[in-house]
This record gives C-alpha cells, structure tokens and sequence, in this order.
C-alpha cells in the first residue's frame, strides 16, 4: 500500500503542476515534443509570440526541470528533460479531449 504523500512532496508536485498550468507552457512543450529542440526565437515563431515572452514561460519550465537549455553561439536551445511530461500532458489531454467529443456529440444531437 502507498504511504500519503509528505507535505513536502505535494507542495513540490503542487509546483510542478502549476508549471504546467498555463497554456503557453503546454504548446511550448508541444512544440518542443515535435521538434526534439529548439531555439527560442524558432519558439516564438512557432507560437506567434514574442521571444521576451517565450523566454519568460521557458525559464519557468527549466526552473521546474521541464526543459534543458544549451547555448549554441548567442541562441539559447531548449529540450526537454523530463519526458514524463509528454506522458502526463497525454493523459491530461486525452481525456479533455474525450469530453470535450462527447459533449460536441451531445448538443449535435
């Protein structure tokens, strides 16, 4: 049997999901499942974005240990390092997804 959680514990899984809680942390971390790395200009382009404003989301990913940053000449490039999040975003999604299906199939019908 699985022993409660600490208090220190939920706090830090508390932290993790807030990380996460925002939805241009999500396609960040979207882009960056599709393209392996990125810099954050490419990032911003992606997103339709400023690079001031990507960077501020990027550094709250890293600062919870989402992504991995690397520099490349003057560019910043940012991987993830944690893939566990692909694995909680699709679970978390998936089933967003699912209701949001039967509720389209409801008022449809």
């Amino acid at each position: 049997m699985k022993s409660p959680l600490t208090q220190d514990a939920a706090e830090l899984i508390a932290r993790r999901f807030l990380a996460l809680s925002d939805a241009t942390r999500l396609r960040l971390v979207d882009v960056l499942r599709e393209r392996g790395e990125a810099s954050v200009g490419d990032l911003a382009e992606a997103l339709g974005a400023s690079q001031q404003n990507v960077s501020k989301h990027l550094a709250t990913l890293h600062a919870e240990g989402f992504v991995s940053r690397r520099k490349q000449g003057t560019s910043s490039i940012y991987a993830i390092s944690d893939p566990a999040v692909f694995e909680l975003c699709e679970r978390v999604c998936g089933g967003i997804e699912a209701q949001l299906g039967q509720l389209e199939r409801a008022l449809g019908s």
